[in-house]
């Protein structure tokens, strides 16, 4: 969700007060160029079950599935993506899924794919009103006129 106001005070509350309805949108990642031909959509929300590859930090290049997705901190859960604590003890490491870039998609669910058949279709139609936009904003063709003198001529 694209917010409309400049001011980053403003939009890190809005980002915090958000529904949790609402924050599933802004936990999208891209899909990987295999995927994107695929399927026709740029990006999709994450979801419990989707196999990704890290992007970015310290487990970058790392792949595995998505064990949880945490609305209320913006961050998804790793398979294998661990840290040592100082007592010995594993903890899971969050990450953002900006970061991240989805490899598999997990289609167990029906209304995903109803999902990605609504983004094909928007993704589809964007091109075209584009190209409606070019025409309307391209300059019309200038008349070439014949100067004074030659129209004087034609009339006598």
């Amino acid at each position: 969700m694209k917010l409309k106001i400049k001011d980053p005070t403003k939009q890190r509350k809005r980002l915090y007060e958000m529904p949790y309805h609402c924050r599933g949108n802004i936990m999208s990642a891209h899909l990987s160029t295999d995927l994107r031909n695929t399927y026709g959509v740029r990006a999709l929300p994450v979801r419990k079950g989707d196999t990704i590859r890290v992007l970015r930090g310290d487990y970058k290049d790392y792949e595995g599935k998505i064990l949880r997705v945490d609305r209320q901190k913006y961050k998804i859960y790793v398979d294998g993506i661990t840290r040592e604590k100082a007592d010995g003890a594993s903890v899971q490491v969050p990450i953002h899924p900006s970061k991240v870039e989805i490899t598999k998609l997990n289609l167990d669910d029906k209304w995903r794919n109803k999902i990605i058949e609504r983004k094909k279709q928007k993704e589809e139609e964007e091109p075209e009103e584009k190209n409606l936009e070019k025409g309307k904003n391209q300059k019309k063709e200038k008349r070439v006129t014949k100067p004074v003198e030659e129209k004087m001529e034609e009339e006598k």
